[in-house]
């Protein structure tokens, strides 16, 4: 079974993982920057191979606020957890960090069903002892469970999908507890890789280093610097193209976007954009607007498919009708072919 640490304020180098035999990490998100994954720490973990969980926890009995706390802290964790580069259909485990009882289940259950307003049932797990895992699994108030050895007497539920079986250890200096996947899929993730994909399938995962400034007025094509994988070689063109087929495929793209630099309400576009060999535009069959949220900003996603082949190239575009320049902060992406 996989092997994999959780740890808070210390970073284990990843020489020391795979020393370790550590397939998987499980990360915090919460109010303490300090403990939290980072998007540079997501992106070290994903060029080692390394899969990521992630867990939100602020104070150790937080769930005991109810509903509302439990949307209040899915919207942070949603958001924490885009920044490093999660896909959107993994889970957040929310943890019950003490020995709960009975009589506070109800309070529980009503900070997991909070939680899967904002997320969606299919993306709340919970961390804890035997007791409340139990009956949020049973009452559908979860999907996904990590139980931990502590206030479990023992007993373990065959439902939960991750075990923490042993706590206090040492890591490449580092204070951590063991953990075990008693399922294939966990809840793990690397950046722009979800777990059952076909690898085979997988053109190439990709992202940006650095902030990109797109004028005011002006278009600009996102240049990715960063490559996760390029399995077939079908990125290219100094970042520009996403996809160079040598032959006719369709392929299916899908981008998240982080941009910043507008006022609250200000639109602009974003599209996937074929192109010819010389970079002379085609089509934009997949463009949509989005509107800057009252931070100025703008966390978008968009996904299509399409017909390429040897004398076009697909490329992600920003069209800023907005009357100031933009930054894309970051901006992860991925392509894969439906037939190679």
């Amino acid at each position: 079974m996989p092997e994999g640490i959780d740890y808070a304020f210390g970073r284990p180098t990843m020489a020391a993982l795979k020393s370790a035999g550590i397939t998987f990490v499980c990360r915090y998100l919460s109010h303490s920057p300090s403990k939290n994954l980072t998007s540079s720490e997501a992106r070290t973990l994903t060029d080692a191979g390394i899969w990521i969980v992630v867990v939100w926890e602020t104070t150790a009995k937080r769930a005991l606020d109810g509903r509302a706390a439990g949307a209040a802290d899915a919207t942070s964790a949603r958001a924490q957890a885009r920044d490093c580069g999660m896909p959107d259909d993994r889970p957040v485990y929310f943890a019950v960090d003490w020995d709960a009882s009975s009589g506070q289940q109800s309070a529980i259950n009503a900070y997991l069903d909070g939680a899967a307003s904002v997320l969606g049932r299919e993306q709340v797990g919970i961390y804890g002892g035997y007791g409340p895992v139990k009956r949020a699994l049973d009452g559908g108030h979860a999907r996904w469970a990590w139980q931990t050895y502590a206030w479990s007497g023992g007993k373990w539920d065959s439902r939960a999908q991750l075990q923490q079986y042993s706590n206090g250890h040492t890591i490449g200096g580092v204070g951590c507890d063991y953990d075990r996947a008693e399922a294939d899929d966990y809840g793990q993730w690397r950046v722009g890789v979800t777990p059952g994909e076909d690898d085979m399938a997988l053109v190439c995962s990709l992202g940006v280093d650095g902030e990109q400034v797109v004028a005011a007025g002006a278009t600009g094509d996102v240049k990715f610097t960063v490559e996760y994988s390029d399995k077939h070689g079908l990125h290219g063109e100094n970042g520009l193209s996403v996809v160079i087929a040598p032959a006719a495929y369709w392929v299916v793209a899908d981008a998240l976007v982080d941009i910043d630099g507008l006022t609250a309400g200000a639109r602009i576009d974003l599209a996937w954009t074929r192109v010819k060999d010389d970079g002379t535009f085609i089509d934009d069959p997949w463009r949509l607007a989005f509107t800057a949220d009252e931070s100025g900003r703008i966390r978008a996603q968009l996904g299509g498919q399409f017909g390429v082949d040897a004398s076009n190239r697909l490329r992600l575009r920003v069209y800023n009708t907005a009357g100031v320049p933009v930054a894309v902060r970051d901006c992860l992406a991925k392509a894969s072919l439906l037939k190679y």
